[in-house]
């Protein structure tokens, strides 16, 4: 049966942690030939993070001001990132173990955090105990049809030979489920009620669109939804989403990929580099002036509902994108104007570890650096501050969590539009062009009133029942409108 989304989703903020990357506890034993934390990340070296670490730096995120933990994969796995899992049922010892997530989820919850979990249910490992027997047994394996296998031996590790069984992107070292299989779905299920029934609450699903067995993530939502109906399923999916969250039946949300890229085109525009920007997934190229920009953001007004759009991350970046900073070249402004436009869209903002003190970064491994806890002289005060601002503007003010958005004006380089509630109205300004932009608009319901400035320095006024707006080149103002 469809469901609405989590009514505490709308007035999250979320922060996605890369868990090797995050916080390293002493408390979790280590093998000993890590990667230094502060050195430059590998594609296969792991640093050493762990959910214990998580836990020592939650103040971080109350202080912050986030109210909702997006995990990359914790489960027992062969890689630093934890998408080639081994045992869904057990929290990877580098990262502690159940114990330490129980504790996690403890002190997380006792200060009003929720905790969203990584689901990858496409694909597992080769170390997946039915696929290790497959390897191991051939077609003796009573596990040979949980895989999609081609043909006989199959070649896990042997370059040079076919695999013979599907694989996510032909990646021998992540085969595909055979979802079709009923024992598959039912083992897939539990997991999914297993750390619901835990305290998580909700999950995030990796690459759903790859799993085509009909009824799979309806039969999914029913099952954690009749464990914790208060519980969170967002999908990746990078492009339009709307038959996947529009009718309540797979998931509440997703990520917003598609503002990202129209957010960063238009904030970043030319010092987005080209070399970072070739091949992404996500629209961050051609730059966009204010109507186009406002052009894009008008076609996912359309095509999602208010509930669903509410109920998706609001994102800038993550663990599959360039940081940013090293997005925009490491232009600060560009970051900014990102931030604003970020927490006054609906749906939920979702921040990336790091990207709050400015941690920059190119493509992956390098987007996956350590967070420097140790050298705070690093951190760039000038987005902290920033980021700070704008979360807690979204905290004060009702309309930016829930409030209608509706387009007001675009020209040259200056968007601006409104938030609005019954009780509410927030009018917020971007100039991302590189000199200053005015433009005057007839608005009834935001003319003629005073204006309570939250964020920025730009100039707002109204005569009768006109409005202009002047902001300085490469800068936001946003507004409480009183009543």
């Amino acid at each position: 049966m469809p469901t609405t989304p989590p009514a505490w989703v709308a007035d999250a903020v979320f922060y996605q942690i890369f868990p090797d990357r995050f916080a390293k506890s002493d408390e979790v034993p280590k093998p000993t030939h890590l990667e230094a934390w502060d050195a430059p990340p590998t594609l296969h070296g792991y640093k050493g993070g762990d959910l214990i670490g998580i836990v020592e730096h939650l103040d971080w995120l109350t202080d912050l001001g986030v109210t909702a933990i997006y995990l990359n994969p914790i489960f027992w796995s062969a890689s630093n990132h934890r998408y080639h899992t081994y045992d869904y049922f057990r929290v990877d010892p580098m990262l502690g173990d159940n114990a330490a997530f129980d504790r996690l989820i403890d002190e997380s919850h006792r200060r009003g955090l929720r905790v969203v979990i990584d689901g990858v249910f496409n694909h597992a490992s080769r170390g997946f105990f039915p696929f290790h027997d497959v390897a191991e047994n051939g077609q003796s394996s009573p596990w040979s049809d949980w895989f999609h296998i081609s043909g006989w031996p199959i070649h896990p590790y042997e370059e040079s030979k076919p695999a013979n069984y599907d694989a996510w992107w032909g990646l021998r070292a992540l085969p595909k489920l055979n979802t079709d299989n009923p024992e598959v779905r039912a083992y897939l299920m539990r997991v999914a009620e297993h750390w619901i029934e835990r305290g998580a609450d909700g999950w995030r699903l990796d690459v759903p669109e790859e799993i085509h067995t009909e009824g799979f993530w309806e039969e999914f939502r029913d099952r954690v939804k009749a464990v914790n109906p208060d519980a969170y399923l967002v999908g990746e999916i990078w492009h339009d989403a709307s038959a996947w969250i529009n009718e309540g039946r797979r998931f509440d949300g997703t990520m917003n990929y598609l503002f990202a890229g129209y957010t960063l085109a238009f904030t970043g525009g030319h010092r987005i580099e080209d070399d970072m920007a070739r091949g992404l997934n996500y629209p961050v190229q051609p730059a966009l002036d204010a109507p186009a920009y406002a052009d894009r953001i008008g076609h996912l007004l359309d095509i999602y509902t208010p509930e669903a759009l509410q109920a998706s991350l609001v994102l800038l970046g993550s663990h599959d994108t360039p940081r940013v900073l090293g997005l925009v070249g490491g232009d600060i402004d560009s970051v900014l104007l990102a931030f604003v436009l970020q927490f006054t869209f609906p749906g939920a903002p979702s921040i990336f570890y790091g990207d709050e003190i400015g941690l920059d970064g190119g493509r992956e491994p390098d987007s996956r650096k350590a967070f420097p806890w140790e050298h705070p002289e690093r951190w760039n005060q000038e987005i902290l501050s920033g980021a700070r601002k704008l979360v807690q503007a979204r905290h004060d003010h009702p309309a930016l969590r829930r409030g209608t958005y509706r387009p007001l004006a675009a020209t040259g380089g200056l968007v601006v539009f409104s938030r609005e509630t019954e009780d509410e109205t927030i009018l917020v300004a971007v100039n991302a062009g590189d000199r200053a932009e005015s433009v005057s608009f007839d608005d009834a319901s935001t003319a003629g009133r005073t204006y309570q400035t939250v964020w920025g320095n730009g100039g707002v006024k109204a005569s009768g029942n006109t409005v202009r707006i002047a902001l300085p080149p490469r800068t936001a103002g946003v507004w409480e409108v009183g009543r």
